[in-house]
């Protein structure tokens, strides 16, 4: 302190401090005089001494006048050091920052004067160190709030030199700028709104300022001042936003992710003329984004359709365009596009009070299961799987999926498999198998059980989501939960005889095979029958029944497996792929294993009259388990279950003679031809015999 008194006269100490502006003024001119010969001899340490004795004892002074003298000193020791400013640019800025929070006005006003002249000396340092240049626009901000006119007076001057420095400096950091520009960008205060967006836009008109790539940091902002009460604000925020859109339209790289969901936020907006800008920029969007926009589509809906309804009618005509041209893209689910969540919006508008968004929300639904059926379909089925959780529930969603199975056949072509089988996921496989044979097992419609058993069985034979269904099914002969599955299947699969014969083959009840094959003789080998079969020979073939065709290398071992394939070769016409195929596969088979006895028993009339009995039980040649009480193996009553195959299949051939002779019944009553009574002569088309020609036809038909 001692040494700083010393440089610096007591009579411009004193002036400097005093009340009358032109003592302060000359005080301060012979203050930059002796800050230059210092600068000018080097002795930087005497001038940070200087400085610092402004500081303390005037800048930070309780006297007012005491204040006003040392930002004037301040500014004035800048003046003097010139080129040598920069390395004291910090100490002397600070205080002066400061400053503007000062409450006298007047001090206020010296701070916005003494920081304009500094800036106007080294304007090129404050673009150099973006740190100081943004607090030197945030302080200017400040004087832009001031309730002093004088004040605002001067921070509008500071902040037009400030922003000249920014536009003519290369050295701009806007990556450091951003952060505080966008924490100041919801303040109320329409002087620091007007501010703000005059900074906007003068960034963006630089050329070497991509002020478009950080528009997401402060586009809420800007929304948000269209609201303003001051008319001012309102139509400057506007204008910059039509300056941005412009910009984005013109752009090949837009960051629409970010953007999207401000404008998805403002598009509720209560103020009208927020709800119409934020609902154009959605549309804009849409046109130009598209594909980007994907993940955003429902909450873009979710803006959109309460628009379609809105009191404005500028809105909602926009509103309208923007929901055709987002139904117009057809997005894939696989790239993001969520099903789930627009078919949630477009739910939740079907609860609107307005009329013509709980129409375009029905639309979009329409949309959804014409483009999208198959995942609509899995989400309906996944509420429906959390519902049936409960026991009662899960009864009840079956029953209800069979009944419309039943009364629309082509729902089962078509999505029967689909949705059996994310069932089978969501709530287990062997519980919806279960519960689906016991009622069919119980099924009054003998045709619709056959179809739909069958269905059930292509489902379990190929699916990749029943393999642990599969794999318990293969172990029923030596364990208890797998012989429990397949007994609880096995009296619905008696619906199809090549559903009984798919059943055992993947259980490796291969006996029980040959002995339902045996069995068919009494079938009608019609149409039907054959492409059933044909398709299970080619299931064989497949790699879900590769352990059946390495066990045809030990026929000695799987006799009854090779006899029951046999019989299926034997079921089918010979010029058929399936006999080509199937014939071709058992030529494989190494016959030199067989012995005497295992033929022998292989060909007995029933397959049960001569199963090895021994006492306890034990694994057969076949690889079944046999026990000592005749047809019971491992508690499976085959000779029972068998008689449950062929009385099932009783019923089906009734039903089949049944519906055979209602067939011709009529089509004998349609030959009958109608008789003309013999006082009546016929007068009209319809009462007109047929014609010997129209005659022939029909018995043509008849043949």
């Amino acid at each position: 302190m001692a040494d700083a008194l010393s440089v610096i006269p007591a009579s411009v100490l004193r002036n400097l401090s005093d009340k009358l502006y032109e003592k302060r003024k000359n005080a301060a001119l012979e203050f930059e005089g002796i800050v230059k010969q210092l600068a000018s001899s080097g002795d930087h340490e005497k001038i940070s001494l200087v400085i610092n004795l402004l500081t303390t004892e005037f800048v930070y002074s309780p006297h007012a006048n005491h204040r006003k003298g040392g930002l004037i000193g301040l500014a004035a020791a800048t003046v003097g050091l010139t080129s040598e400013a920069a390395q004291h640019l910090e100490q002397i800025v600070q205080p002066v920052l400061n400053s503007f929070s000062d409450q006298d006005s007047r001090v206020r006003y010296y701070a916005c004067e003494a920081l304009y002249n500094i800036a106007k000396v080294k304007g090129d340092w404050f673009a150099y160190d973006p740190f100081s240049l943004s607090l030197l626009v945030f302080m200017t901000n400040s004087g832009h709030a001031d309730s002093d006119g004088n004040v605002q007076s001067a921070a509008h001057l500071l902040d037009r030199l400030v922003k000249d420095i920014v536009t003519e400096s290369d050295q701009f950091s806007i990556e450091e700028f951003i952060p505080l520009l966008r924490e100041r960008m919801n303040v109320l205060n329409p002087y620091v709104r007007q501010f703000l967006v005059g900074w906007i836009t003068v960034l963006d008109s630089v050329p070497d300022i991509d002020m478009l790539g950080f528009l997401p940091d402060f586009l809420d902002g800007l929304f948000n001042m269209l609201s303003d009460s001051s008319h001012e604000i309102r139509q400057q925020a506007d204008s910059a936003l039509s300056e941005f859109l412009q910009e984005i339209k013109n752009s090949p790289s837009v960051d629409y992710s970010r953007m999207a969901e401000i404008l998805v936020q403002r598009a509720a907006s209560p103020d009208e003329f927020t709800r119409l800008t934020a609902i154009t920029w959605i549309n804009e969007f849409v046109k130009l984004g598209r594909d980007q926009l994907v993940p955003y589509y429902a909450d873009i809906l979710g803006a959109i359709l309460p628009c379609i309804s809105d009191k404005e009618e500028k809105i909602r005509v926009v509103a309208h365009e923007t929901n055709e041209e987002l139904r117009a893209i057809k997005a894939d689910p696989a790239e993001t596009f969520d099903v789930g969540a627009i078919l949630s919006i477009t739910r939740r508008q079907l609860d609107s009070e307005w009329e013509a968004t709980r129409i375009e929300a029905l639309h979009w639904i329409s949309t959804l299961l014409n483009r999208h059926r198959a995942e609509v379909v899995l989400l309906v089925l996944d509420i429906h799987a959390c519902i049936a959780q409960d026991p009662l529930n899960f009864r009840q969603l079956v029953v209800f999926l069979v009944h419309n199975f039943r009364v629309d056949h082509s729902l089962l072509e078509r999505r029967g498999a689909l949705i059996i089988r994310r069932l089978c996921v969501l709530l287990d496989a062997e519980r919806v198998y279960r519960e689906l044979s016991t009622i069919l097992e119980g099924e009054a419609d003998l045709d619709f059980a056959c179809i739909m058993v069958q269905a059930l069985n292509l489902i379990l034979l190929t699916s990749s989501e029943l393999s642990e269904l599969r794999g318990l099914l293969k172990q029923s002969l030596v364990n208890a939960a797998g012989k429990d599955l397949f007994v609880s299947l096995y009296a619905s699969w008696c619906h199809s005889p090549m559903a009984i014969i798919s059943l055992c083959l993947l259980a490796q009840m291969y006996q029980h095979a040959s002995a339902v094959t045996q069995s068919l003789v009494k079938e009608d080998i019609n149409a039907k029958f054959l492409v059933q079969l044909d398709k299970l020979i080619r299931l064989l073939e497949t790699p879900i029944f590769a352990y059946i065709r390495l066990q045809l290398l030990e026929p000695g071992r799987y006799i009854w497996l090779l006899k029951a394939l046999y019989g299926l070769l034997m079921l089918l016409p010979q010029k058929s792929s399936a006999f080509t195929r199937l014939r071709t596969r058992l030529k494989t088979v190494p016959l030199c294993s067989f012995n005497g006895d295992q033929l022998k028993r292989a060909s007995s009339g029933n397959p049960y009259s001569q199963i090895l009995c021994h006492s306890g039980s034990q694994i057969s040649e076949d690889g079944d388990i046999t026990q000592d009480n005749g047809n019971l193996q491992n508690g499976i009553n085959f000779g029972s279950r068998l008689q449950q195959f062929e009385q099932m299949q009783r019923q089906h051939r009734m039903l089949a003679k049944s519906q055979a002779q209602s067939r011709i019944s009529s089509a004998s009553l349609s030959k009958e031809e109608p008789k003309a009574e013999p006082w009546r002569i016929p007068t009209s088309e319809g009462n007109r015999p047929l014609s010997r020609s129209s005659r022939r036809g029909v018995g043509q038909f008849q043949i």
